[in-house]
């Protein structure tokens, strides 16, 4: 069986050098292209040069057309414009397209959702697996406490993200809102600014910090009247994301169009 062929949208960023130092450990997958923006002062340069190893026979280039038509499917960690035109060339080319990237408006999903009529979508606030775990754990624990808890999602990024809250925050907040049987924008909490008066009984809240070079902290707290429970996962190294990418990328050879997520990916999604 011949290995699947990878374009990494977004190489010369910190996930995309990630998942490049992964790919070499990985059997099973060749990286054939790494794509940017034109001005990228990387271009043209072998994607080994980037991550200072030796060449892989695989260049930056900045034309996504010509990229995706030689690849099986494209990992993409890169921003919500570029995901968005990726998403739908991966529908033309019916191939797999990995999606990293956060930060997407309600427009931008819908879009997302017509091109996975046609494409193996895999997206995903948070690719680690025991993000994934912790989400089934929260979706759980929502659905046994019900609204006597108050759920607060509380994350922590490095001082260069540029969304917020974080794509994984959402991610838990969309666990816990389907264990209590709701949709995340039903429940979703305004930021505690000011004189807000009561926290009213039910809604998801959500806080965010930014500082160092702090890769991703998150605790989910459900706080009841005289107890108190706290799920945190600390993220210490890309590496765990670039692995899930990859593995959502073996994932969708062969499956029929669709949009999917981690919880697919790793079989966790909860039944019944």
């Amino acid at each position: 069986m011949s290995d699947i062929r990878i374009v990494i949208a977004g190489a010369a960023g910190r996930m995309g050098q990630a998942v490049l130092r992964e790919a070499g450990k990985v059997s099973g997958v060749k990286i054939v292209a790494g794509l940017e923006a034109p001005d990228n002062a990387h271009q043209g340069k072998d994607l080994g040069q980037i991550v200072g190893t030796h060449d892989v026979g695989a260049r930056l280039e900045s034309d996504q057309l010509a990229a995706l038509a030689k690849c099986d499917a494209v990992i993409d960690f890169s921003r919500p414009q570029v995901s968005l035109a990726l998403a739908d060339l991966s529908a033309q080319a019916r191939i797999v397209h990995v999606i990293g990237t956060t930060g997407f408006a309600d427009a931008d999903e819908t879009r997302i959702k017509a091109a996975a009529r046609h494409a193996t979508i895999v997206k995903s606030g948070n690719m680690s697996l025991g993000v994934n775990l912790l989400a089934g754990l929260v979706e759980l624990a929502a659905h046994a406490l019900g609204s006597s808890f108050d759920i607060e999602i509380l994350e922590m990024h490095h001082h260069n993200k540029a969304d917020a809250p974080s794509g994984t925050a959402l991610l838990l907040g969309q666990a816990a809102a389907r264990g209590r049987e709701a949709q995340l924008s039903e429940l979703r909490l305004k930021p505690h600014d000011g004189i807000t008066g009561p926290r009213p009984p039910g809604p998801i809240g959500f806080a965010s910090l930014r500082g160092g070079s702090v890769v991703g902290d998150h605790t989910v707290f459900l706080a009841g009247d005289g107890e108190r429970i706290e799920l945190i996962h600390r993220a210490e190294d890309r590496a765990i994301f670039a692995k899930g990418a990859l593995k959502a990328a073996l994932w969708g050879q062969g499956k029929g169009p669709g949009l999917f997520d981690m919880q697919d990916v790793l079989g966790l999604r909860r039944r019944g």
